[in-house]
Formats: structure tokens, C-alpha cells, sequence
């Protein structure tokens, strides 16, 4: 997994916390109880249900996390669709150290694999459309670089990461502001300050034909359509006709994106990627 050094840190972080929670500094006592110190063997992993799986790579990092002897065979990657029965992976080592692992790692691949799975959905909805599926920032705080890794599994995109990499105006930007052309107007002269001007994006978030009017004169990079109904974003892109980028955006579901993809939206936010993503079911067992 090739990532940046903020995803390295914010991996390392959650699951030194993870093993913080789970085994403290007694550690698995009812393991320890049962299983013999020494004791070798090896475990697999095997999915309970049908999607898109990921996680595999944070698995193996909470494993190698506990003994740099394990070792794990696997016979999927982050990213693979997989159905009911299909075994993952196998491990190899310790016993004692897999089990004390096995629900941090499991936790991982549950709710990685759930949001691929989920926005797998999702952009399967919207096939052979010109348009790109996004996620949010409704992730559980301190999971985002996580939960965004795994909408890409899942062939969804990411928006931005978070406050700093992108200006997005929204209501209560426009109303402290003023009007969408005075908010507009002081995160340009902000980029312009901080020498940021041409290298964040702007986009502006838009309730109303006549917004999207007076946001379609503007500098602005994109303009997000929040709430619209399937008429009024019809009309909300042919008034842009392509000089902007354009977004939907608000109570995007699987029997709804289809119909918004045929608007000729460019992208479409969905939320529920992330924050109503279901678990994927998946076990480790023990076989020698």
C-alpha cells in the first residue's frame, strides 16, 4: 500500500490505539489462559458475505504489529470483489499473538470493507454515465484517511480531505458573507494573501436557480447544486453549459444517483459511502 506520510502516521496512530483499547497492558487474559505460550499454528481468513474487500493491508500491519513472525499468504487484495466463502488469507505463527489480534484486525476489514462495498454500489449505479462518484468528510473522526482509502477501493473518488485543501463555500460561509459574490470575493483575496490563489480549488455550494446564476459569473472552479430537484439540476447545468465544473450534492441514494448521473452533473457526493456504510461480515478460524 503506497500511501503518503500522513496516512503512515494516522495508520500507526489508530492502531497503536486500537491495541491500547482491545489488550491494554494485561493483554488477552482468557487467551493467555488456554493457549501454551509456544504454541504454532495458522488461521484463515474467510469472507461471510459477497463485495469489494479492503483492509487487508491494515490486517497485516496489526498483525505484524503484535510479532514480526507472523506471516500471512493472501489470495486477494484491497480492492477485489469476493463472494461468500472465499478465503483471504492464511496466517501463520504464533497462536496466542493471532488471536489477540484477530478482532482489531477483523474490525478493520469489517468497516474498510463495508464503505467498498457500499460505494461499489454506488458507482455501479452510474455506469457508462460521465460522471465521477465522491465521498465526504462524514467519516468517524481520526478514521478518514482509512475510510477514504477504502471509497477508492471501491472505485468511488475522494473530495477533499479535509478544511485545507479545498475552499468550499457553503450557506453559512454566503451568509456570514454577505452574498455568494462577497464570500467569493474574500476567499480569493485569502488564497491571493497566502499565496494559495490557483492551487485550491473554489468551489461553491448553491440552493436556488438564481444562485446557481449569479455563481455561474463568478471565479469559482466548481459549483455544487445542494438539494436540487431533478428539473431545477437539469437546469442548473444547462445555465453553467460546461464553463464550471458541477457537483450534486444531498440525500443521494441507490435508487436516486441514476437518474441525477442523466442530469449531466459532473460529480455526485454521497455521504452514506462513509457514515451509513453496513459492516462487512467476515470470520478468522483456526484450522491447525
Amino acid at each position: 500500500m503506497i500511501q503518503s506520510p500522513m496516512f503512515e502516521k494516522s495508520l500507526d496512530c489508530i492502531i497503536e490505539q486500537a491495541f491500547l483499547e482491545d489488550l491494554d497492558q494485561a493483554g488477552d487474559i482468557t487467551s493467555k489462559a488456554i493457549i501454551p505460550p509456544g504454541k504454532s499454528g495458522k488461521a484463515r481468513l474467510v469472507a461471510k458475505q459477497a463485495g469489494i474487500i479492503a483492509g487487508l493491508t491494515v490486517a497485516e500491519r496489526v498483525f505484524s504489529g503484535l510479532s514480526p513472525e507472523i506471516s500471512i499468504r493472501w489470495f486477494y487484495a484491497d480492492g477485489n470483489r469476493v463472494v461468500s466463502g472465499d478465503i483471504l488469507g492464511v496466517i501463520e505463527g504464533n497462536i496466542l499473538d493471532i488471536v489477540q489480534g484477530e478482532r482489531i484486525a477483523l474490525n478493520f476489514i469489517q468497516r474498510l470493507s463495508g464503505i467498498a462495498t457500499r460505494t461499489h454500489a454506488f458507482v455501479s449505479q452510474v455506469a457508462g454515465c460521465d460522471v465521477t462518484v465522491l465521498d465526504t468528510r462524514k467519516t468517524i473522526p481520526g478514521y478518514r484517511t482509512l475510510e477514504k482509502y477504502a471509497v477508492r477501493m471501491g472505485g468511488g473518488t475522494n473530495h477533499r480531505f479535509g478544511l485545507y485543501d479545498m475552499a468550499l463555500i457553503k450557506e453559512n460561509h454566503i451568509r456570514s458573507a454577505g452574498s455568494i459574490e462577497k464570500a467569493v470575493e474574500a476567499v480569493l483575496e485569502y488564497l491571493d494573501k497566502k499565496q494559495l490563489k490557483g492551487r485550491r480549488k473554489i468551489e461553491v455550494e448553491v440552493t436556488t436557480i438564481d444562485e446557481v446564476r449569479t455563481a455561474a459569473k463568478l471565479e469559482v472552479d466548481r459549483i455544487m447544486f445542494d438539494n436540487f430537484n431533478l428539473s431545477s439540476m437539469k437546469e442548473a447545468v444547462d445555465i453553467v453549459g460546461g464553463k464550471k465544473e458541477t457537483e450534486a450534492s444531498g440525500n443521494v441514494t441507490l435508487s436516486t444517483i441514476r437518474e441525477i448521473a442523466e442530469t449531466g452533473v459532473d460529480f455526485i457526493s454521497v455521504g452514506s459511502i462513509t457514515h451509513s456504510a453496513p459492516s462487512f461480515d467476515v470470520s478468522l478460524l483456526i484450522f491447525e
